[in-house]
C-alpha cells in the first residue's frame, strides 16, 4: 500500500499538532509538512511533494481558496481538502472552483477525517454532509436546463453525455442517473470520466459547478 503524504496548512499550531498526532498512528498516512499560512504552505508543497493538502479556509497572507487555486495550477497531483470551522458559501464554492476535492468542517470525527484523506488520495471527492447538501441546493437553484444543443456543439459531447451532463448539473447521483436513463452505474461512471476529460477537469464537484455555470449563461 502506497503511503499518502499529507501537508497541513492551518494558522493554529494547536490544530496542526492535534491532526499530526492523530494521523501519526494511522497506517499508510504520513504528515510530510506543516505551514501556518497559505504562502508558507505553497512553498512547502514544492519541497515535500504531498499527495493531499489539508487546508484551513482562513489563514494570514494567503487564504485557503487562494492557496488551493495556486496548488491546483502548480501542483495538479495534490488533492486539496478544506478543513475549517467556516461554512460560508464564498469559501465553499471558491475552494471547489479552485480545485479542492473536498470540504470538511472541524467538528468532523477523527474517523471521518482519516477516511477523507484516504479517499482523496484515491482521487475521490469528499464533502461533509451539510456541504454536499448545500452544493446540491445551489446546483438545483437555477431552473433552466443545460442547453443540450449548444453544449454538445461547444464541447463535442455525445447525445448520451449531454443527458448525463444535464442530470449531473441538477445534483443527481450516479444511481439516479442510471435509473433515469435505464443504464448501469458502470456506464454512468464511464460517461462521467469522459465528461471530466472533455471539460479538462479532475473532480465531479468541479464538473457540477462548471455545468451549473453553463446553465446560467445559456439561452
Amino acid at each position: 500500500m502506497n503511503t499518502i503524504r499529507v501537508l497541513l496548512a492551518d494558522d493554529q499550531e494547536l490544530i496542526r499538532q492535534g491532526v499530526r498526532k492523530m494521523l501519526e498512528i494511522e497506517d499508510g498516512i504520513e504528515v510530510v509538512g506543516e505551514a501556518a499560512d497559505g504562502a508558507e504552505a505553497l512553498r512547502a508543497a514544492g519541497r515535500c511533494h504531498p499527495d493531499v493538502a489539508l487546508v484551513d479556509a482562513r489563514m494570514p497572507r494567503m487564504n485557503g481558496v487562494e492557496l488551493i487555486t495556486l496548488l491546483s495550477a502548480r501542483y495538479p497531483a495534490v488533492a486539496s481538502i478544506v478543513l475549517s470551522t467556516f461554512d460560508e458559501d464564498g469559501y465553499i464554492f471558491g475552494a471547489l472552483r479552485g480545485g479542492a476535492v473536498g470540504y470538511l468542517l472541524k467538528d468532523c470525527t477523527p474517523e471521518e477525517l482519516v477516511d477523507a484523506i484516504r479517499r482523496a488520495g484515491r482521487g475521490e471527492t469528499v464533502l461533509a454532509s451539510p456541504i454536499a447538501a448545500r452544493l446540491v441546493t445551489e446546483i438545483r437553484r437555477s431552473a433552466a436546463p443545460v442547453p443540450p444543443g449548444a453544449l454538445a456543439e461547444q464541447e463535442r459531447l455525445s447525445a448520451r453525455e449531454v443527458q448525463v451532463a444535464a442530470l449531473i448539473a441538477i445534483g443527481s447521483t450516479n444511481r439516479q442517473i442510471a435509473d433515469r436513463l435505464l443504464i448501469t452505474e458502470g456506464t454512468v461512471k464511464n460517461h462521467v470520466t469522459s465528461l471530466l476529460r472533455k471539460y479538462r477537469l479532475r473532480y465531479r464537484t468541479q464538473l457540477a459547478l462548471r455545468l451549473q455555470e453553463a446553465r446560467r449563461s445559456g439561452p
